[in-house]
């Protein structure tokens, strides 16, 4: 897997390809983060008090200062696979920024969700409002003041994407599938905190936690929200779909597989992280499925324990290898990669955003974008 797989599934020249693609890509990203710091710019705290206005600015630097554009570019280059024009690209840029105002406002309930310390290489939002305060009723501030902003991100996202100027029935259809989009990623963390309650959860159930939380609002609605503000067809709708779901769902399990083997410097979280919280991951499911009675006993004993260190973190790693989760979900995704390069070849997605969008799984599946 991996570049061989972009060049024997889809021939072209790489090089000739990829780079303009690549320039593509950072340009999308560049006009995004313009974007996003002037909205966050003229949105500033309507209280003139320091605390408050210290939230707003955690919030803004939260939002402007990280994250790979994900979302956003896909939703570029499903704009762009509709016909989308150039003097109309505004209106891709400023749906992908509401895209990511939206992923903000969710990763910082996630993170109080999951109790988390880092992201992005920094403290968690929750984290960084509770300072040194070692009180709980400190710690009580921190994670009741993310939520807040976390819903206030949210509410941005739509205000956002209310300004997107375009077509009225393309903005109508783009809302409605943005809407759709975040029912279903709500509903994919209601079963992600439910599994940690639901004992000998399976590889299929942790692969529909990662269809609705990541697939779906990662990969397919991106590319059909960009798709629909272009004025996109059913027939290539559907074609976005048949791509972003099983890339959207390799995505997830490689960040499975980052968040146990990952590089922390990397990743910009702890790689013990995922373990210590117990998150009921494809790799998590398989070992447990496929584990001696000695290795059962480890993992029961050390996962989701909040006294994970990293020796038994590497005791835990040594069973997910020996059990063969590693090498299973590692197949799970040159599978799903491989679906989502078969809808390319089916022709329906016109040739350049084909072409980008092969070069997007690549990255994506390897965590280089």
């Amino acid at each position: 897997m991996g570049t061989e797989i972009v060049s024997e599934e889809l021939p072209m020249a790489a090089e000739a390809v990829q780079a303009p693609i690549g320039r593509t890509i950072e340009r999308v990203r560049r006009k995004v983060d313009d974007r996003l710091v002037r909205f966050m710019d003229s949105h500033l705290s309507p209280v003139d008090d320091p605390d408050v206005i210290k939230g707003y600015r955690s919030l803004r630097d939260f939002v402007v200062d990280g994250g790979k554009r994900i979302r956003p570019i896909l939703c570029y280059w499903g704009w762009y696979g509709a016909g989308g024009e150039e003097s109309e690209e505004a209106s891709a840029v400023s749906a992908g920024a509401a895209l990511e105002l939206c992923h903000a406002g969710l990763l910082v309930h996630d993170d109080v969700m999951d109790g988390s310390e880092l992201r992005r290489g920094r403290p968690t939002v929750h984290r960084g409002l509770a300072g040194s305060d070692p009180r709980p009723a400190g710690q009580d501030f921190g994670r009741s003041a993310a939520v807040l902003l976390g819903v206030l991100a949210q509410a941005w996202a739509d205000e956002l994407l209310g300004e997107v100027e375009a077509d009225s029935e393309r903005v109508h259809a783009a809302r409605s599938l943005f809407n759709r989009m975040r029912t279903e990623v709500i509903s994919g963390q209601y079963l992600d905190i439910l599994a940690r309650l639901r004992e000998g959860a399976s590889v299929e159930q942790a692969l529909r936690v990662a269809h609705y939380k990541t697939a779906k609002y990662t990969v397919e609605r991106p590319l059909q929200i960009g798709g629909a503000l272009a004025g996109a067809e059913p027939p290539l709708l559907d074609a976005y779909s048949r791509f972003g779901l099983p890339l959207g769902e390799a995505f997830q399990l490689r960040d499975d597989v980052l968040g146990v083997f990952g590089d922390t410097a990397v990743t910009g979280k702890p790689v013990v992280d995922d373990l210590r919280e117990g998150k009921q991951t494809a790799l998590i499911a398989y070992a447990f499925a496929h584990a001696s009675g000695p290795q059962r006993d480890r993992l029961r004993v050390w996962h989701g324990n909040p006294d994970l260190d990293e020796p038994h973190a590497a005791v835990l790693r040594q069973v997910i290898v020996d059990t063969g989760a590693l090498a299973h979900v590692e197949e799970l995704i040159t599978r799903r990669v491989g679906r989502a390069l078969g809808a390319l070849r089916e022709g329906t997605i016109p040739e350049r955003a084909r072409e980008a969008l092969a070069l997007l799984a690549d990255r994506l599946t390897h965590r280089v974008l």
